[in-house]
């Protein structure tokens, strides 16, 4: 799709080429903080809700305050009914995803000789983008990308630093000058964010293929290589492919054996299943890899969304391009303390929603580019999976006060459609998260993880935690990007980093 295809279908988003920002760091700046929500205010979270949302959440409220008051057994009942039909939705929804994505076939994969197959003067130039803040243990992350099997003269690393950061700035000067290797100091500036980040590094940069690490990521050593031959049999349709993200650490305590069948579900089934469902794939924040042209042309991140990757996904479907996943694996490290993983995870959820706000502005020209499954995966998916969770603390404490007092009163808020429709998505939903968390367990052939499996419900109370979070904070903090704390994993142990980590 050429630039005046994708003008056509998502207005005017492309950014001005890589030779006019070279020149001015100004205008670097200015168009890596304000050119998506310049050029294209609708696609930006720089503001979170446009008027007739914030109209028609105030009319809800209204609404609902008003049942409350004047028929409070009534509006109870409709209420928890339609959460309810929404729980039931959802969890069908992702059943779909998952059996989809566990029939396999979505997964692009790319063997060693083949990927090394490709001469060398026949690969693009490759910019890898590094966003490091408060990072003090930059040579183990050099010594991670040292293993990338790519030609140096092709390769351009660049390490981005906020140019206020002094304890990551000691770091760099500690590291072996690299010719490939490059250091961008970002200039302060609000929003601080990762995305703001990573488009200043990008912007000027003439790589034909772009993706990013984080700091304490291991990728594959021939990830590179594989995302070429990826792309170029998928097709010119595919804007980008996502490689498959583990942990090193994944055995460290009850909460990373979760994290680890966390994200092998997710990145093993349920992305696969999204694609196998034409719907839109929301990217992770590390080892995706684009086309330049295309990244550039869709206006690349918005550095106003606490989940960009996400966002991208969406705007790239839009666009009418696809997004593959990658048979290749980027090992990183699982987080091993509770709130730090609450931390980041309601920074996802924040993200999420303000995702799902800013692409249902306009919800016609929204239909037209999605179709049904696309908006079906937008709100069920993206807008459900922090919204839902912020409403099982709700759930759990009706079903406490149940058992504990009898009330009647709970009683009527459930007659028999809402309880036995509630009944089966406690039964069959517990259940259904038991058999992927084993099935995960079996698929990743990792049998250590199938004693968190069973205990995956308990996993829900965290999750209900950060959403409650980003609920808050999307009011109180809407760009506001937490970090997350690296290096936490046990001092001592092994980080098995073998040579090859295809699929």
């Amino acid at each position: 799709m050429n630039a005046d295809a994708i003008r056509e279908r998502t207005g005017s988003l492309a950014l001005p080429p890589a030779s006019e920002l070279r020149g001015s760091l100004d205008r670097l700046i200015g168009t890596a903080c304000h050119g998506l929500s310049s050029s294209a205010p609708a696609y930006s979270a720089r503001g979170v809700l446009v008027r007739w949302q914030r109209i028609m959440l105030v009319l809800l409220a209204v609404l609902l305050a008003g049942g409350l008051l004047l028929a409070p057994a009534g509006a109870g009942v409709v209420a928890i009914g339609l959460v309810t039909l929404a729980y039931a939705v959802a969890f069908c929804y992702r059943l779909v995803l998952f059996r989809l994505g566990a029939r396999g076939g979505r997964m692009t994969t790319v063997s060693d000789e083949e990927a090394r197959s490709v001469p060398d003067d026949q690969l693009p130039a490759y910019t890898v983008l590094v966003p490091v803040l408060h990072e003090p243990l930059l040579g183990e992350l050099v010594e991670h990308l040292e293993r990338l099997d790519y030609p140096r003269r092709l390769l351009d690393i660049r390490l981005l630093l906020e140019d206020d950061d002094a304890e990551t700035t000691a770091a760099v000067r500690a590291l072996a000058p690299q010719r490939h290797l490059s250091v961008v100091r970002v200039p302060v500036r609000e929003p601080r964010t990762k995305p703001k980040a990573c488009n200043y590094g990008f912007l000027p940069a003439e790589g034909g293929m772009c993706t990013i690490y984080d700091a304490e990521d291991a990728p594959d050593p021939l990830q590179l290589r594989r995302a070429v031959v990826a792309m170029r049999r998928l097709g010119p349709q595919y804007a980008c492919v996502q490689a498959r993200l583990g942990f090193y650490n994944a055995t460290q305590n009850l909460l990373t054996r979760w994290f680890a069948l966390d994200y092998g579900s997710w990145f093993g089934n349920m992305l696969p299943g999204l694609a196998a469902l034409g719907a839109p794939v929301p990217l992770g924040g590390t080892s995706n890899h684009f086309r330049s042209e295309v990244l550039r042309a869709v206006g690349a991140w918005d550095p106003w969304n606490v989940t960009e990757d996400a966002d991208l996904g969406l705007r790239l479907h839009r666009a009418g391009y696809k997004v593959g996943v990658l048979g290749s694996v980027t090992l990183e490290e699982a987080n091993s303390d509770a709130i730090n993983w609450v931390r980041q995870r309601s920074r996802w959820y924040k993200g999420y929603i303000q995702t799902f706000l800013v692409h249902v502005r306009r919800p016609r020209l929204l239909t037209a580019q999605l179709g049904p499954r696309g908006v079906a995966g937008l709100v069920v998916f993206i807008a459900g999976t922090p919204l839902l969770a912020a409403f099982n603390g709700f759930f759990w404490l009706l079903t406490a006060m149940w058992f504990t007092s009898r009330d009647p009163a709970i009683s009527a808020l459930f007659p028999p459609a809402v309880y036995y429709l509630g009944m089966a998505c406690l039964v069959l939903g517990n259940l259904a998260v038991l058999y992927m968390g084993v099935f995960t367990a079996r698929q990743m052939e990792r049998p250590d993880l199938l004693g968190a499996a069973l205990l995956m419900p308990l996993y829900w109370a965290l999750m209900w935690l950060a959403s409650l979070k980003a609920v808050i904070q999307l009011v109180t903090a809407p760009f506001y990007w937490e970090k997350t704390a690296h290096g936490l994993h046990q001092q001592g142990e092994p980080m098995v980093l073998p040579a090859g980590r295809g699929s």
